[in-house]
């Protein structure tokens, strides 16, 4: 499976155009769409973002809630009612919109935050603070990765 990794800041122009890193569109080269997902964050003040596949895979989690359940209905109206579709154009750009640039405080650059299966889109300044918090919440709580489950089991 392809990763998004690293960070990138590329320039945001004034139509809301900016072009998502090689790095990422190569990541997605395999899609049935060419382009990108993108959603508020629950979380930070950035914008979330998925190729279609990965989407589908979150659609496919939504079923373990009961269809009719109040967290069912949140958690979709939360990720698929603001999700927007956004195809690559010939030079391998986006176009933002308003609503995302507002929210995410994108002015004119946006740094893409490569997360493994996914990535965020953040106002380059709020990203060093968010960097920052990040690394010092993992250095306070000793986090460390969880082994590999083998066949249902730690091992």
């Amino acid at each position: 499976m392809a990763l998004f990794l690293s960070t990138y800041i590329n320039k945001v122009d004034r139509k809301g155009r900016v072009s998502v890193p090689a790095s990422f569109r190569a990541t997605l080269s395999g899609e049935a769409f060419q382009g990108i997902v993108l959603f508020r964050s629950n979380n930070h003040v950035c914008l979330e973002g998925f190729g279609q596949s990965a989407m589908e895979d979150l659609s496919g989690r939504l079923d373990h809630f009961d269809l009719f359940s109040a967290e069912q209905d949140d958690m979709a109206t939360a990720i698929f009612g603001e999700a927007v579709q956004l195809p690559f154009d010939g030079d391998g750009r986006i176009i933002l919109p308003s609503a995302l640039i507002s929210f995410s405080g994108l002015e004119e650059q946006a740094a893409f935050v490569g997360l493994g299966r996914k990535f965020q889109i953040w106002n380059p300044e709020e990203f060093e603070s968010r960097r920052d918090k990040a690394r010092q919440s993992v250095q306070e709580k000793g986090l460390t990765l969880p082994r590999e489950k083998a066949g249902g089991a730690e091992s």
